[in-house]
């Protein structure tokens, strides 16, 4: 089959690997749509320590079942039409055994260590498959997964109705971020340095926008969720904090990447910072919010490209021009 391979980090091309085969208890997916989100690129980069090496990437994804290995559940048929949670939690750690699998100790995720969906076919195990309505498309089955992702994050730091929250960010995680706080009760205030992202924050309700925290002229808030990953949107958001105010970092930096914050403050100020790592007992509720149309894919949705354009579609993400760039290996290679 095709697939895209990042060989090793900054060598990525899209060439013939084996069929996958399903495991006991795995399925074989036919891929309809996977979406690139910054972790891809982190895995492009070679920025996403757990990744080994080469590795097929991608776990957004939402397909059909084309095969079932053995001792798969009476449940599922061929044919049947799925999202797939990407997680895979080893069950046995004390994380695990004490329900925080995402923090397990024998980490992995399909696409981030082992192959994934940026691929004509993906093995997985049948326990992570979550069936799809049939009014859902691929492409909004493969938005099921950041979605779950902003739910888990939503979680952890949790909202009260009125509360005025800043969202740092309007690429598809701090839109999906704001779409979920707003349905929670929340004011919701986004900024975004790439401005031309910020038009959709006002169409999904954004109460405010702004080029740069900067530009909010000291306004304070209840919260503060960053989507970006970069050390010094995290600050600026810290910074916006009033006292006994929130900072959830929702956005992935490099591992090596640090800030600076002042540990008086939030000794003084009794600052809460909380981190949320991608999804943890949310895929179902995620799934059921985009199938039910409490979160606009439409403005999320703005770029397709067929699997042969793979590492064009990694510049497109990269260069901030799309949004959410998602490849559909089905489609025409033109």
């Amino acid at each position: 089959m095709r697939a895209a391979i990042v060989d090793r980090p900054g060598e990525i091309r899209v060439g013939e690997v084996p069929d996958p085969k399903p495991a006991e208890r795995q399925v074989v997916i036919k891929v309809g749509a996977c979406g690139i989100c910054g972790t891809d690129l982190h895995i492009a980069d070679g920025h996403f320590p757990p990744t080994p090496y080469p590795i097929v990437p991608g776990h957004e994804f939402a397909g059909e079942i084309v095969e079932l290995g053995a001792d798969v559940p009476g449940e599922w048929r061929i044919g049947d039409r799925v999202a797939v949670d990407p997680s895979l939690f080893c069950g046995y750690c004390t994380p695990c055994r004490s329900g925080h699998g995402n923090l397990c100790a024998n980490w992995n995720a399909t696409g981030d260590t082992v192959n994934g969906a940026f691929a004509e076919y993906v093995a997985v195990p049948a326990a992570t498959c979550y069936r799809m309505p049939d009014s859902m498309t691929w492409q909004q089955g493969a938005l099921v997964e950041p979605v779950s992702c902003a739910v888990h994050g939503v979680r952890k730091i949790g909202v009260e109705a009125g509360e005025r929250f800043l969202v740092v960010g309007a690429g598809t995680m701090g839109l999906i971020m704001q779409q979920l706080l707003q349905r929670a009760g929340a004011r919701v205030t986004v900024v975004d340095r790439n401005t031309g992202r910020l038009p959709r924050a006002t169409r999904l309700g954004a109460e405010a926008v702004a080029g740069d925290v900067a530009e909010l002229n000291g306004e304070k808030f209840d919260a503060a969720a960053d989507c970006t990953g970069a050390a010094p949107a995290i600050e600026a958001a810290f910074g916006s904090l009033r006292r006994g105010g929130r900072l959830l970092i929702f956005g992935v930096a490099p591992a090596e990447a640090r800030v600076a914050l002042s540990p008086f403050r939030i000794y003084n100020d009794e600052i809460t910072v909380v981190g949320s790592m991608a999804v943890l007992n949310s895929f179902g509720t995620a799934l059921d919010l985009v199938a039910n149309g409490a979160v606009d894919t439409g403005e999320l949705l703005t770029d397709t490209l067929p699997l042969e354009r793979y590492p064009e579609a990694l510049d497109l993400m990269r260069s901030g021009a799309g949004l959410k760039v998602q490849v559909l290996p089905g489609a025409s290679g033109a």
